[in-house]
């Protein structure tokens, strides 16, 4: 994924919003940050755009109505939103997230079982590097 200019908590609600319910005109996304933040219509729409200029939702009319999608789709969405947050944040390490997984998170057999999979092929590309 090509690097994208970071995004800002309200912008990331909104991303989650999208990506949670792809073809959003802005006036449902609007609904929705009223609901939950109080926010307007012009809020929602100035968000959107922003998003949509910084490479991180793309746009569609759809019967005369813009709807907003994730730019590359849901995964690749989280994917960027991650790699932002470990650069700006992290300062490029992921053993502080590894480390609050192993402190916060509850997580199951299945989710340990998908991680430990995850790890094996970081191990086995770093081999063949």
């Amino acid at each position: 994924m090509e690097k994208k200019v970071g995004v800002g908590r309200a912008e990331v609600e909104v991303l989650r919003y999208v990506a949670d319910h792809p073809g959003s005109a802005v006036s449902t996304v609007a609904e929705h940050l009223f609901a939950t933040k109080g926010q307007t219509r012009t809020t929602a729409l100035n968000t959107m755009e922003r998003l949509r200029k910084k490479g991180y939702l793309r746009r569609e009319q759809i019967d005369g109505l813009y709807r907003y999608f994730p730019a590359g789709g849901k995964v690749s969405l989280i994917e960027g939103l991650v790699d932002d947050f470990v650069e700006t944040v992290l300062g490029g390490s992921v053993t502080p997230l590894v480390a609050y997984l192993t402190k916060k998170v509850e997580v199951d057999a299945d989710q340990i079982a998908e991680i430990r999979r995850l790890l094996d092929k970081l191990e086995d590309d770093s081999h063949a590097s």
